[in-house]
């Protein structure tokens, strides 16, 4: 995907006294949060942030944004703002940092560590610059207030944006959770003194706007917590976002309330928690956590573990143990809590897991049956209550699938905000704001870059094709060993399949469709090895799909003599 609409042009020379803004990532997809804003020459970016694969990315480690519109004018970057350290909105730095290393990061006491700790991993030193919840700053010709709101993590910021062209509210990932666990609340008398001064652009969250109300609040989730670890008879493992301070903080609570000890799993987890402690986000009891590889000492009912992989991912902790691929061992009367939501895509890896640890005898608690995790994302209620208090002259959906987007232009539309002011953009879409009106005027390539291992951008969308069709089709090689001077057959052809459910006996049937195929090719004159291999596919893909109804790849193998 290299240009996401081409009914739009690229974007015309920014008029003067106008702010760009383009989003990377973040507008239809629900991850990769970046957004890109131009005044007068110059760059500030809000969030860097990535995308984690879906079965249609098969080997795919990562997905970030395409950096190809900013890769010209990195100088330009003022700073990049992080509103809060979640992987979807901070994931991306350290491949950003790699094509410019001193571009100053903005971001919370706690962001900045999050980050920090995960750019040691990649030997980059960063230009920090921490910034305060009620403070502005300004980078170059945009002058930043923070203000704080409540996430699922701390320390979460809000941006307002001022510029000549006017205030830009970017709310980042946000609720109102009126008695969040850390006490810190999003600050709604900001958010109405900014809609006193007057937003010209509301750019707010929009991942929970189908859901009506408000969102549960944090603090009725520790009691179910705590029920779940007093009743368990043996061991109670955990699994939750490595970034959830606040449910390790919940769960670590009752584990020491319990007399059981805490033993963190996975690297990720291992890391933040690490972090948290040493910055004091998470309290932890005197000799609450031991080492991992010491529970096995300790009995089953004096135990819990936190690990990372409440999403299913292959390799994380969770997902391991469920596949007997890890060195702690799920075991009859063994307790597993999922402390987290679904991902949208994620359900079928999450079911997978959750039937693996049953097999081995685990008692599954997740969402589906018992209230142990909250959103950390405003509902309609609390959206429209942003929308009332900010009044703002346009409105941006951001942070969203496309349904999200247009439920949340909805919610705009019924509080006054005019529909020809309502801008539903995607990624690569160019918004512009001139004169106090926000519109469209163009498209940038805005695809998507594959991490696979340690090759960045390498693996293509055919490549990702390629991957699908050799794991749910295998593949079909046929050897045929030609003449050059004559492109007759110098030797009968072989065949070779891997995965395609063809027994060897079943090609006999096409070997001679491919022998005389090749020599009508010869009988016409035609010696191109190309044209040769053509032929050989088209000839053992057409008699596959006849004869099967598959679709295999079929790989020519030319040997020339």
């Amino acid at each position: 995907m290299s240009h996401p609409h081409p009914e739009l042009g690229p974007p015309p020379a920014l008029p003067e006294g106008a702010l760009r803004i383009v989003a990377l990532g973040g507008l239809g997809e629900i991850g990769r949060n970046m957004a890109v804003f131009e005044y007068d020459g110059r760059l500030l970016i809000v969030d860097c942030g990535v995308l984690f694969p879906d079965l249609e990315q098969p080997g795919v480690d990562l997905i970030l944004p395409d950096f190809e519109y900013i890769r010209d004018r990195l100088d330009d970057i003022e700073a990049v703002v992080l509103t809060h350290g979640h992987e979807d909105h901070i994931g991306a730095v350290p491949y950003l940092l790699r094509e410019r290393r001193d571009i100053p990061i903005a971001g919370s006491r706690l962001t900045l560590a999050l980050i920090e700790a995960k750019l040691t991993e990649h030997r980059i030193q960063p230009v920090k610059r921490e910034v305060v919840e009620g403070e502005r700053h300004s980078f170059g010709p945009f002058d930043c207030e923070f203000l704080a709101v409540n996430h699922s993590i701390p320390d979460a910021l809000a941006v307002a944006i001022r510029t000549p062209a006017g205030i830009v509210l970017h709310t980042g990932d946000f609720r109102m959770d009126q008695l969040p666990s850390d006490g810190r609340l999003t600050d709604l008398g900001g958010f109405a003194r900014l809609g006193a001064e007057g937003v010209d652009l509301l750019m707010s969250d929009s991942t929970n706007a189908e859901v009506p109300g408000f969102v549960t609040s944090e603090r009725e989730i520790g009691p179910v917590i705590d029920e779940v670890i007093r009743t368990a008879e043996n061991r109670v493992i955990v699994a939750s976002f490595a970034s959830h301070i606040h449910r390790v903080q919940q769960v670590m609570d009752s584990a020491a309330k319990h007399g059981r000890k805490v033993a963190l799993v996975g690297r990720s987890m291992v890391r933040n928690m690490g972090v948290a402690r040493e910055l004091g986000y998470l309290r932890v009891s005197p000799n609450l956590i031991v080492d991992s590889r010491d529970i096995e000492d300790l009995p089953p009912r004096d135990v819990v573990l936190i690990c990372t992989g409440s999403q299913g991912e292959p390799m994380a902790a969770l997902s391991r143990m469920a596949n007997r691929d890890h060195s702690i061992r799920i075991a009859e009367g063994d307790t597993v809590l999922l402390a987290s939501s679904l991902v949208p895509g994620n359900e079928t890896a999450v079911n997978k897991v959750i039937n693996g640890l049953s097999r081995w005898g685990a008692r599954v608690v997740h969402k589906g049956n018992a209230k142990v995790h909250v959103s950390g994302h405003a509902a309609a209620g609390e959206l429209l209550y942003v929308l009332n208090m900010t009044r703002p002259s346009n409105f941006m959906p951001v942070h969203g699938e496309w349904r999200h987007l247009r439920a949340h232009a909805k919610l705009a539309a019924l509080t006054g905000v005019p529909e020809d002011h309502i801008v539903i953009a995607e990624d690569g879409v160019v918004v512009d704001l001139v004169d106090g009106r926000a519109r469209i005027v163009g498209a940038v390539p805005a695809g998507y870059v594959y991490v696979d291992g340690t090759s960045v951008g390498d693996i293509t969308d055919f490549a990702l094709k390629d991957r699908r069709i050799l794991g749910e089709e295998g593949f079909v090689s046929i050897v045929i060993v030609i003449d050059t001077a004559t492109g007759k057959l110098a030797a009968p052809p072989e065949i070779h399949a891997r995965g395609s459910g063809i027994d060897a006996t079943g090609f006999e049937e096409v070997l001679p469709q491919v022998e005389r195929a090749l020599q009508e090719n010869a009988a016409d004159g035609v010696v191109d090895i190309q044209q040769a291999r053509r032929v050989v596919r088209r000839t053992v893909g057409r008699w596959v799909s006849d004869s099967y109804r598959r679709r295999p790849m079929i790989i020519p193998v030319v040997v020339e003599v």
